[in-house]
């Protein structure tokens, strides 16, 4: 979703040239394929769009749920703290999806980080709330993304629980994969934003471990890596080492 409204130094509002109705993103994000006149509402969602810097937090875990994020450019990763005070990468986030929808209880269940210098829309949820009274279409919409996290959080799940640990990286580019493909971009050649101990905390797997996936994967012709550069070789390899499962 692209933002409608930016805020100047002097504080006074602005219009952006650049609407919902024209973002290229809009498909992926809460407008969905809302109708031309149920978008020229949806569009007064956007308060503002704010800019994040790699490292910097969007919001953290435990604070207060006010508002959802759609990412405009960038990359993001959602994580929390286990007991011990380590790192759990729980998520991550590209181009025309939202963040923080598991606050809708009332807290940020978990902290959502820039990995590179992003941009996102804010929509705050009491306009989401309203409006979505107004237009049963968004409704509709909402309910269809918070379904697609939740089945997301199940696949997670699943990955964690089920399968070996060639089958969770084999699966991890596979979905980066097609992720990309919605955007436009290549499904064969993309950037990790990610580094390799983030990669292996999301997938419950050691760095070491993960390191020596990414180098199987090379020797046997699956994938190519120069540092965080990815040129998928064989996508049909990817997708047999989880077909020998069954």
């Amino acid at each position: 979703m692209s933002a409608s409204i930016h805020l100047q130094p002097s504080g006074a509002p602005r219009k952006f040239e650049v609407t919902c109705s024209s973002c290229s993103l809009r498909e992926l994000c809460l407008p969905g394929e809302l109708c031309a006149e149920d978008l020229a509402r949806v569009e007064n969602l956007v308060y503002a769009r704010r800019r994040v810097k790699r490292g910097d937090a969007l919001f953290t875990a435990g604070g207060e749920f006010g508002a959802v994020y759609s990412v405009r450019s960038g990359f993001f990763k959602t994580s929390v703290l286990d007991n011990d005070g380590r790192e759990q990468v729980t998520g991550f986030f590209m181009g025309g999806e939202l963040l923080g929808l598991e606050g809708i209880s009332g807290r940020y269940h978990a902290s959502a980080t820039a990995l590179e210098d992003s941009e996102v829309c804010v929509l705050p949820y009491a306009l989401i709330e309203q409006l979505s009274r107004e237009v049963p279409a968004l409704q509709r919409q909402l309910h269809a993304v918070l379904a697609r996290e939740i089945a997301r959080d199940h696949g997670v799940m699943l990955l964690l629980g089920s399968m070996r640990a060639e089958e969770r990286l084999a699966t991890f580019l596979l979905n980066l994969s097609r992720r990309f493909v919605r955007r436009g971009y290549s499904p064969t050649e993309f950037q990790l934003r990610m580094t390799r101990e983030e990669i292996g905390s999301y997938l419950g797997l050691k760095l070491e471990t993960v390191s020596r996936l990414f180098s199987a994967f090379q020797k046997d012709g699956l994938i190519e890596v120069q540092q965080k550069h990815v040129h998928i070789r064989d996508i049909g390899g990817l997708e047999r080492v989880l077909a020998a499962r069954h």
